[in-house]
């Protein structure tokens, strides 16, 4: 099957090389790969103790964060090399500051995966949630290089399981050790016959409890506020901005104000949510002492500051519900938001469990969001929602303590 997958490798190398010319995304993915062993090689200096972290994209780096800054603090002889997959990722954390060096991974092929290794020699490797590149894993496995999974979820429905994913199901054991998220996924690998597991829970719930120790303050946010209760649109896409609009257009008595932050903050997309509102708006960038009072809604144009905006919210909406998946729950429940999204929430736990216990609302259309937020109105219904939606966080809280302590327990 190798011949197979390096033919894929080949031909969507290839496809992003022909995207390139015309999607910025693709042409940051070839020009963050120009020169990258040379890059490395001079930026690096001989005799470190290397921990490599590699993360797909910005939402594996917040998993593996609390993991990161833990070495850091308690063994800062380390040095730590992080790389990502997607520009996504690379390009807001470039400048990460507990990284000694950030690159992007060279693309897989046997001769990358050994050229890097050489070149980095790391001591251990660690990868985030859902990142298995076979050449990496084979050439850590035949160096003998400690290697760790972290934070990763398992569902019988993956290609590791199928028929068909024997190959890959034949990287699974070049992990040293895998630490899941859920009871669920350890029984799927024992049953696989992967017998290095523990469960230790979701990374990203230290992280959230960290951000909201550490919440950044908005007098624009403050002053927008004021004394009304603001509903919380994040990481929206236009079917769930259709939804909200179409409610927020029905408010008449200033009982509410609101914030949208899209998933996407390109020019068309903005402006796209601006012709659909018939009430006053503004956008944080252009947002001002006397403007922002008088506004109703308020479009975040840039993105950092979500996950610290939730401070301000009663309730949020949650994007991509209606599309691939839901994004982000854990950034407003830490701060004992219920959160309502779309159907697709089905692969992440946490939402799971939120619609479960009462924290967390799915929705199919606008009267059911309509019914809900009908119900958010009621002190006790609210109450105990919010009291559930922060419950999960608090009772799920120590994954990265439980990863640090056995990767370094000697």
């Amino acid at each position: 099957m190798q011949l197979p997958y390096n033919i894929a490798l080949t031909l969507y190398r290839f496809g992003i090389f022909i995207a390139s010319f015309f999607n910025n995304k693709a042409k940051l993915w070839i020009k963050g790969r120009e020169n990258i062993f040379e890059n490395i090689n001079t930026q690096l200096t001989d005799n470190e103790d290397i921990i490599w972290f590699h993360c797909a994209s910005l939402g594996e780096f917040e998993q593996g964060r609390p993991l990161i800054e833990k070495i850091k603090s308690t063994l800062p002889h380390y040095k730590i090399f992080l790389t990502f997959y997607s520009p996504s990722g690379f390009e807001i954390q470039k400048n990460y500051q507990y990284a000694d060096y950030i690159f992007y991974l060279p693309a897989d092929s046997k001769k990358n995966a050994k050229h890097f290794l050489d070149l980095v020699n790391p001591k251990i490797a660690i990868f985030v949630k859902y990142e298995f590149w076979f050449h990496y894993l084979h050439q850590l496995n035949k160096k003998e290089i400690p290697t760790y999974l972290i934070s990763s979820i398992f569902r019988k429905d993956q290609i590791f399981f199928k028929s068909y994913g024997g190959f890959f199901k034949k990287m699974l054991p070049f992990f040293d050790h895998i630490f899941v998220q859920n009871e669920n996924s350890k029984t799927i690998l024992l049953q696989n016959k992967i017998n290095e597991i523990s469960i230790a829970g979701d990374t990203r719930i230290d992280r959230v409890l960290e951000i909201k120790e550490n919440k950044k303050s908005f007098g624009i946010i403050e002053a927008f506020k004021g004394t009304t209760d603001i509903l919380i649109g994040g990481s929206t896409w236009e079917p769930d901005e259709d939804i909200l609009i179409d409610w927020i257009e029905e408010q008449k008595d200033f009982r509410w104000k609101f914030i949208i932050a899209p998933h996407d903050i390109s020019e068309n997309r903005l402006t796209q949510i601006e012709n659909k509102l018939n009430i006053n708006t503004v956008r944080f960038s252009k947002a001002n002492a006397f403007n922002v009072t008088v506004a109703r809604v308020l479009i975040i144009d840039n993105i950092g500051m979500l996950s610290s905006l939730y401070q301000y919210g009663k309730i949020a909406f949650i994007g991509g519900g209606f599309g691939t998946g839901i994004h982000n729950t854990l950034e407003p429940i830490v701060f004992g938001l219920p959160v309502i999204f779309g159907g697709k929430y089905e692969k992440f736990k946490e939402a799971i469990s939120l619609v479960k216990n009462g924290g967390g609302f799915s929705i199919s259309s606008k009267e059911e969001f309509k019914n809900i937020m009908n119900q958010i109105e009621n002190e006790e219904f609210y109450n105990n929602a919010s009291t559930e939606a922060l419950n999960y966080v608090l009772k799920n809280k120590g994954a990265t303590e439980i990863i640090f302590s056995k990767i370094f327990k000697n």
